[in-house]
């Protein structure tokens, strides 16, 4: 009853495994390969003998990610996966193409716990963490089944990673591994709504990752009344663990806005949002944010997100505009697996 998912296994542990079965060394090396190129399924691992592929079967979890549902979006070709873990969880994984190559939207937990008002992830209720092992199979699976090769990847989906710290970094060191996927840590980017302490964690890992943060509001009373972990770590406090982080890494760091209309939205918020980011070697990105069912907030206008630009720009500030893909299949993370469990419930 506690078989690992095969994703979960590093190198040095299917070492081990051979050895322990009494098989030939190099056989490890072999197994490893087939997951770093998204097989699960030990009966398509063609070079290793029946007797290989059937204790893999026996002593670890082998479909630990099935695609439960794929939906391509008609407008611009992202594609949206929902994966079904193999004890009925549900995380989505949203492929999107660049002009710099594909990149990718992975969950780290199925459901999250931080309760963001205006997340649709939050309304859907917490499953549980993801291995590193499923989240590494987010990107090698996908790649299997588009043919593509992943230029990029944001750990952005469902979930808090910094809530799964353990697991989050487990699976950055195996996606960078050498011998594995040796995806550059350079093209991933870590979001997260604030968690403090792991933040300042995070920062002596010595990991060279983009990291982005949440923000949505300049003042603790506006931030707290929408992202709950506000009342735990207050501005002051969390812009402190970010100019630690730029200070010590010298890397620049990204604050994710979305705009929601009469919110957070005024003239006056982006003065307030410039006046407090002022100093921060950062960037801002803007959000047209996203709705679902039964929320409140309401995504600001066209002419509200373009004046908001307009407005820190003016200021100094280093700022873009997220640009929208797969609206027409739900791409935001957290609204089809909401639907879906919604529907189950009926």
């Amino acid at each position: 009853m506690n078989r690992r998912f095969v994703f979960d296994l590093t190198q040095k542990e299917l070492d081990d495994w051979v050895k322990e079965r009494g098989f030939p060394r190099y056989r490890a090396a072999q197994i490893y390969q087939w997951f770093v190129k998204g097989i699960q399924d030990p009966s398509r691992m063609k070079n290793l003998p029946e007797p290989i592929r059937t204790a893999i079967c026996d002593d670890f979890i082998v479909q630990g990610l099935t695609v439960e549902k794929e939906l391509t979006s008609e407008i611009d070709g992202t594609k949206k996966f929902i994966f079904r873990l193999h004890d009925g969880h549900r995380v989505e994984t949203v492929l999107m193409k660049y002009k710099t190559g594909y990149s990718l939207c992975i969950s780290s937990q199925a459901g999250c716990k931080m309760g963001c008002a205006f997340c649709a992830s939050a309304h859907a209720g917490f499953g549980r963490d993801l291995t590193s092992g499923e989240m590494l199979g987010q990107i090698t699976v996908i790649s299997d089944i588009t043919g593509e090769r992943i230029h990029s990847v944001v750990v952005m989906g469902i979930g808090e990673p910094f809530d799964n710290y353990d697991n989050l970094i487990a699976f950055l060191r195996a996606a960078n591994d050498p011998d594995g996927l040796n995806l550059g840590v350079r093209h991933i980017t870590v979001s997260t709504c604030g968690l403090v302490p792991q933040m300042l964690e995070f920062i002596c890992v010595n990991l060279q990752v983009n990291l982005s943060v949440s923000l949505h509001a300049s003042k603790d009373s506006l931030r707290s009344s929408m992202m709950p972990v506000a009342n735990r770590y207050d501005l002051d406090t969390l812009l402190d663990a970010c100019r630690q982080y730029v200070n010590k890494t010298g890397r620049r760091i990204t604050f994710e806005y979305s705009l929601f209309h009469g919110i957070n939205d005024s003239v006056q918020d982006a003065r307030d949002l410039a006046g407090l980011l002022r100093g921060i070697h950062c960037h801002i990105n803007l959000i047209a944010a996203n709705e679902f069912e039964g929320s409140q907030y309401k995504r600001s206008s066209t002419d509200h997100v373009r004046l908001f630009q307009q407005m820190l720009e003016q200021t100094g500030m280093t700022v873009t505009l997220r640009r929208e893909m797969g609206t027409d299949i739900m791409a935001a993370c957290g609204q089809l697996r909401r639907g879906l469990q919604e529907s189950e419930q009926k």
